[in-house]
């Protein structure tokens, strides 16, 4: 469904024939700066979590979009958010916007919705040319911030230095997200390089391993999706209220009914997974066993190199006995560095690497099929929130806390994703895929596995983050554990940079557009 699509539909509500032709026009505007900004929301931020399965090869481009398409739909359709802040985040109290403006406020705060949706549609729709992995919801954040400046003043502005909440708090997942995503996507690849690619028999260990990994990656996305993705879901279930022990509690994901819930389903579809894997990967051989050595010595070679050019320092920066040592050490160094190059056969090693990774393909397909879910549910609120609220506004004509999300909206949000991910999501997808650092099945898994459990562990203890930042984060540890040398570091300044100046973007635009339109419509 497009956009005249939906203002057809909007076309036999009563509502909406009865407006006046400048409301009528701000709706239209509304909707098509709505689309905007949700196929922004698709260029760039679903463009992040399934960059990393492009990038590795487990998914090719065109797969990934169908992939996306699906989930992402499928998330913001059937659990999108069912109730939407009109002003995002606590960012100001919109009452003062009646106070200042009285029997024009509902208008203000209309053109302030729509031109932050713009702002923040411009902003992404540059971040994506660039190819620069930013943060949608700071986007719409730092819009609104900048309609809230020049509307009501800026100590109207929540900023919550003292306290830690509104602005501040956005603000700190800058730091947060990407530090917490890389230390877990770090001790993660170790662990599997450990368990997996530093065994003598890598495919053997891969096979005994992956059932495991399935059975804790279903667990850890599915209450991921249940934290994240059916957040609003849980608050709307009110029959849970009627269960008198756990009556005091507050509805949502924490809730103890909510919490049992998911667990039951994590751990069941848990080992309903895992008995399938363990039938899957009885197929893949693994009775090679010359292939030990030859992939052993690949390692050994590794450390032999290494250890060959801190010799070559020490020789250089001693003298007499020392240096003479290690001049020593060195010959039989190269000695033994050309018995291990006799020994390793690339062909053997690159069939068992192929192996090992063609397990991980599926742990990975796995894995974004959740995180497109997940961000398709969530997300799609930075799109069509400040959408309704600004046509539920022009509807009745004065300001409410909170604003309905009808369905054509969550289509329209949907619709705007799937091809804004379509059309210009691949210039994202090469910085996170192939710009930080080079990615394989088993790197890209660890990146998108270590994201997710990092956003779990935020919601469990109430930490801010960013979705965008930690999928970065992710891929940046996952990096550092094969070392600095193989981690991109023009393309990480870059990204950082784009990050601080998002709110500052976003404001600044809202400030520009919300005046251009004040002209028009006041």
């Amino acid at each position: 469904m497009n956009t005249f699509a939906i203002i057809q539909t909007l076309s036999f509500f009563d509502w909406f024939t009865a407006m006046p032709f400048d409301a009528k026009m701000l709706v239209i505007i509304a909707l098509g700066f709505g689309f905007y900004m949700a196929w922004n929301i698709g260029a760039n931020d679903v463009a992040n979590a399934m960059g990393t399965s492009v990038g590795s090869g487990a998914l090719s481009l065109k797969q990934a979009i169908i992939v996306a398409a699906i989930f992402e739909f499928a998330g913001a359709y059937f659990v999108g958010s069912s109730v939407s802040q009109t002003i995002r985040k606590g960012i100001f109290d919109p009452n003062e916007i009646n106070i200042i403006y009285e029997n024009s406020g509902y208008l203000i705060l209309s053109l302030g919705m729509i031109a932050s949706l713009l702002a923040a549609g411009v902003w992404l729709q540059l971040a994506s040319y660039f190819g620069w992995p930013v943060s949608t919801t700071h986007s719409i954040v730092g819009a609104v911030i900048g309609f809230g400046c020049v509307a009501i003043g800026p100590q109207a502005i929540h900023w919550g230095i003292t306290d830690f909440t509104g602005v501040t708090r956005i603000a700190s997942s800058w730091i947060l997200s990407p530090l917490l995503a890389a230390a877990v996507a770090y001790i993660l690849f170790r662990i599997i390089l450990k368990l997996i690619f530093f065994q003598p028999n890598p495919v053997k260990a891969a096979k005994k391993v992956a059932p495991f990994l399935v059975f804790i990656v279903l667990f850890v996305m599915i209450f991921v999706t249940s934290f994240k993705g059916l957040k609003a879901f849980w608050k709307g279930q009110e029959w849970i209220e009627s269960i008198t022990y756990f009556g005091n509690h507050k509805l949502g994901p924490t809730h103890p009914v909510a919490i049992l819930a998911t667990l039951s389903m994590a751990t069941i579809i848990g080992v309903i997974g895992t008995m399938i894997t363990m039938v899957m990967i009885r197929k893949i051989d693994d009775d090679h066993v010359e292939e030990q050595h030859h992939f052993e010595s690949v390692y050994v070679k590794r450390s032999v190199d290494k250890a060959r050019k801190h010799l070559r320092r020490i020789s250089a920066n001693t003298t007499g006995t020392n240096s003479a040592e290690a001049s020593d050490l060195l010959l039989q160094l190269e000695s033994l560095s050309t018995n291990i190059e006799k020994r390793s056969d690339p062909e053997v090693t690159k069939s068992a690497l192929q192996k090992v990774e063609r397990i991980f393909i599926y742990l990975q397909i796995l894995s974004a099929c959740f995180v497109a879910f997940s961000h398709g549910a969530n997300d799609v609120a930075n799109a069509i929130g400040p959408l309704s609220a600004a046509v539920e506004t022009l509807k009745v004509q004065e300001i409410i806390a909170s604003a309905p999300v009808p369905k054509w909206a969550l289509i329209l949000g949907g619709v705007g994703i799937v091809i804004g991910l379509a059309t210009w999501g691949w210039r994202v997808m090469e910085t996170i895929g192939r710009r930080i650092t080079e990615l394989t099945p088993t790197r890209g898994f660890t990146a998108e596995f270590a994201a997710a459990v990092t956003i779990l562990m935020a919601s469990l203890i109430g930490l801010p983050i960013s979705t965008t930042h930690t999928l970065v984060g992710a891929v940046l540890g996952v990096g550092l554990a094969r070392g600095i040398g193989a981690i991109n570091l023009n393309t990480i300044r870059d990204i950082f940079a784009s990050w601080v100046i998002t709110i500052p973007a976003g404001a600044g635009l809202a400030i520009l557009f919300f005046y251009a339109l004040k002209i028009i419509f006041v």
